[in-house]
C-alpha cells in the first residue's frame, strides 16, 4: 500500500473555492443562511488547526495526563454543548443528560479501546478519535431526541392536560413521547448504518485506506465503531429521556415544566 499523499498549503487552500458553489446556490434559492455558511467555515477551520497541533504534541509522546485531559474536555463539551442548546429544562432534567451522556460515552470508549482493540486506555492514537467520533454523534443524538421530546410535549399540551384531568397517570402520559424522542434519536444512526458499504464509505474507513491500512481491516475498524456509535447513542439517550422525564412529575404526581 501507498503512503498517504501529503497535501501542500496551496492545494488545501484550493478546497476552499467550492464554497462559491454553494454561496452561488443560496444566492439563487434566495436561501438566507451565507453569512453563517462563511462563519461556519471559519469557525472549523480555526478549531481544526488548533485541534491539530495540540493532538500533534500529545501524539509526539508527552505526558498521558494530556490523553485524559483531551478527552474528558471532550465529554465535557459535548454536554455543555446540549445543555446550552436546552436551557429550559430543570436542573434535576440536565444532570440526568449530564450523567447519562458522561457514563455511556465513558463505557462504550473504554470497551472499545481496552477489551475490543486490547490498547491502553490513554493511548491518544487510539482512544481520542474513536471518542471523537462516539461522543460526536452523541451530541447530535442526544440532541435530536431532547428536541423530539420538548417539541411533543409543547404540541400536546391540550391533550396532556385533558389527560390528566381524565385520571390518567403522568408515567403512562408521557412514555409515548419518551419512546417516540428516542425512536427519532435512533435513526440516523441505524439509517447510515443501512446505507454503508454500498451508498457510502464512511469516514473512518476511508481514511484508514489513505493512510494505506488494508482494506479489510479498515471494514472490520468501520463495523465494530459503528456498533459502539450506536450503543454510545442509544444508551445517551434512554438515560436522558426515561430517567430525565421523571423530573418533570412532581410529589403530587403533576406534569411540571
Amino acid at each position: 500500500m501507498n503512503n498517504i499523499i501529503e497535501m501542500q498549503i496551496w492545494q488545501f487552500l484550493l478546497i476552499y473555492l467550492l464554497l462559491i458553489v454553494i454561496l452561488l446556490i443560496m444566492k439563487k434559492c434566495n436561501i438566507d443562511k451565507m453569512k453563517l455558511l462563511i462563519i461556519s467555515s471559519m469557525k472549523m477551520t480555526v478549531q481544526l488547526i488548533f485541534a491539530g497541533l495540540i493532538l500533534t504534541y500529545i501524539f509526539k509522546g508527552s505526558s498521558p495526563f494530556f490523553t485524559f485531559l483531551y478527552l474528558t474536555i471532550m465529554i465535557l463539551f459535548t454536554i455543555h454543548r446540549v445543555l446550552s442548546r436546552n436551557k429550559e429544562l430543570n436542573k434535576q432534567f440536565k444532570q440526568t443528560i449530564a450523567a447519562s451522556i458522561a457514563f455511556s460515552g465513558v463505557f462504550v470508549i473504554i470497551y472499545f479501546v481496552r477489551v475490543v482493540i486490547g490498547e491502553s486506555i490513554l493511548n491518544p492514537q487510539y482512544v481520542i478519535p474513536i471518542a471523537g467520533m462516539i461522543m460526536g454523534n452523541t451530541m447530535t443524538g442526544v440532541l435530536l431526541g431532547i428536541k423530539t421530546f420538548r417539541e411533543a410535549l409543547d404540541g400536546q399540551q391540550a391533550k396532556i392536560n385533558a389527560l390528566l384531568c381524565a385520571g390518567a397517570s403522568p408515567n403512562k402520559i408521557l412514555l409515548p413521547f419518551v419512546k417516540q424522542a428516542l425512536e427519532t434519536a435512533m435513526i440516523p444512526t441505524i439509517n447510515s448504518m443501512i446505507s454503508m458499504g454500498i451508498v457510502s464509505l464512511p469516514g473512518m474507513m476511508t481514511g484508514q485506506i489513505l493512510a494505506g491500512t488494508l482494506p479489510t481491516t479498515a471494514i472490520l475498524y468501520q463495523i465494530a465503531i459503528m456498533i459502539a456509535i450506536c450503543t454510545a447513542v442509544t444508551c445517551s439517550c434512554f438515560g436522558s429521556l426515561f430517567f430525565g422525564y421523571k423530573t418533570l412529575i412532581d410529589k403530587k404526581s403533576q406534569i411540571i415544566n
